[in-house]
């Protein structure tokens, strides 16, 4: 196991787009720097975001138009006039306040503005850094420039040439529209830029980034128009089964997520390559990864593509050792964790424990089955990550106010009647808990209420819109979290 994973540590989970600001989304500009001295002042040495990609309409991180580019709507747009990439006088209109305009529009400015203004080095850097990620930029910026030719249509839609992928075809659209795709690239090259100033801000205050890694790609995205292969496709390039999972605690109808599965066989073939450079852009990006759905490296839940529920499917092997070994010579004892939550198998148990990978214990999960349920704290072991609750759990505030009188008494019972509230209690629990890791959802820590949860499974509006405020973040709130993080061994 990575040393990085064996030291006992206090992590939050907040996602980049719930940070205060102007925007309409938290980006990555002053708010992020705040929020790292925040957790250095708490002594907080783990920062856990969802992923990190360009979402769709309905916002979800989970549904990405790409497994390596960055969101450029976390970009921060303060940083680029300090650049002098940007200026006023760039902005064609009568406001000139920023927030009125398209983040697009401001990006497409600064990238004129780079070319005119920027200093041979930053131009080197841009040019190696397109270099450098040319195994998925090129593919990416083109696809991003057919997509915004086509309407924002969903690539099977393009005209055969381009769905195909015709090499005759792409060469003249990368000729023709090469502006945007230049664009693009400039896109990501800010944004990687940003992060990793703030990764190595972060650093020097102690804080690791802890990042999340979905198992399946939407469907939608890059990936699956520029790797065919790598997924379950028919000939004309239609899923023949999504993914999902089975009915469970979420949903009565199980999730139906609508990703396309993994070709295991093919990836198999060239040693899993697209999943090895897939996680070389995320270490780039964090100290530690979170696997989401782990259970599909074991196995996974195969819905056939016509059904609208997941309750009609099956559980599918994956080579999940074979694939976790590939990344283990490639990239050498990464720090990796397991969300191994839902329907667990002993089999997908023993895959996690072979590669010592920690796993998730939930309390929101913890006081219904007796004294044997996995996510009390006194049945943890020392390798696994406590949680109060996850961006799937309802604010832990929320869920107790929907808990009988009974099922609190229990609660309180087993936490030794402690005189704070429910949420605060389960803070101490999992901070004094014998986990390595424990990591506490920003809302939890706030006291907040449903209403401020982060996304309801199985719901596709509403969702990954929370922010915070400063003001909500009181001085009673820090010091509390600052002396149980310190109590309990857990600070910087």
């Amino acid at each position: 196991m990575p040393s990085i994973l064996n030291k006992r540590r206090a992590g939050v989970l907040l996602h980049i787009t719930s940070l205060p600001g102007a925007g309409e989304v938290g980006d990555l500009g002053q708010e992020a720097r705040h929020f790292v001295r925040f957790l250095y002042d708490t002594g907080i040495a783990v920062w856990q975001t969802l992923p990190l990609g360009i979402t769709h309409a309905d916002m979800s991180p989970y549904q990405s138009l790409s497994a390596h580019a960055g969101n450029p709507e976390l970009i921060s747009i303060d940083w680029l006039f300090k650049q002098d990439w940007l200026r006023l006088s760039d902005i064609v209109g009568e406001s000139k306040e920023t927030s009125e305009y398209p983040k697009s529009y401001l990006l497409t400015q600064a990238y004129q503005g780079f070319i005119e203004r920027a200093d041979e080095g930053d131009k080197l850097s841009f040019t190696q850094f397109c270099q450098a990620k040319d195994f998925w930029l090129d593919d990416f910026a083109l696809f991003m420039a057919l997509k915004n030719e086509f309407q924002q249509q969903c690539w099977n839609q393009w005209p055969e040439q381009y769905k195909d992928r015709e090499k005759k075809a792409l060469q003249e659209a990368r000729r023709r529209l090469k502006p945007q795709i230049d664009v693009t690239k400039f896109q990501q090259y800010v944004f990687f830029r940003q992060w990793l100033e703030l990764k190595a801000y972060a650093s020097q205050h102690g804080v690791l980034l802890f990042g999340d890694i979905p198992i399946f790609v939407s469907y939608d995205s890059a990936d699956v128009w520029a790797n065919s292969e790598v997924f379950k496709l028919d000939d004309n390039g239609e899923m023949l089964v999504v993914a999902g999972v089975p009915p469970d605690y979420f949903s009565e109808t199980g999730q139906r997520w609508g990703n396309p599965h993994f070709n295991w066989h093919n990836l198999q073939k060239n040693g899993f390559l697209w999943w090895i450079e897939r996680l070389q852009t995320q270490l780039e990006l964090f100290d530690i990864l979170r696997i989401d759905h782990f259970r599909g490296l074991e196995a996974a839940w195969e819905i056939p593509a016509y059904e609208q529920t997941a309750i009609h499917g099956q559980w599918v092997k994956a080579p999940g050792k074979a694939l976790l070994n590939a990344i283990k010579v490639a990239l050498g004892d990464i720090p990796l964790v397991a969300e191994d939550l839902g329907i667990i198998t002993p089999e997908v148990e023993e895959l996690r424990d072979e590669f010592h990978l920690p796993g998730m214990k939930i309390l929101q999960f913890a006081f219904g089955d007796g004294p044997d349920n996995p996510y009390l704290p006194s049945n943890y072991v020392t390798n696994c990550v406590a949680y109060t609750g996850t961006h799937d759990n309802d604010t832990t505030l929320g869920w107790v106010e929907k808990l009988n009188d009974d099922d609190k008494r229990k609660i309180y019972d087993y936490l030794g009647n402690p005189q704070t509230s429910i949420p605060c209690a389960l803070i101490h629990a999992a901070l004094g808990s014998v986990a390595n890791l424990a990591v506490i959802p920003m809302q939890d820590i706030l006291e907040l209420g449903t209403e401020h949860r982060m996304n309801t499974p199985g719901t596709t509006t509403g969702n990954w819109r929370w922010r915070f405020h400063w003001d909500q973040v009181t001085a009673d709130r820090t010091e509390r979290l600052k002396h149980l993080v310190s109590l309990f061994n857990r600070q910087v």
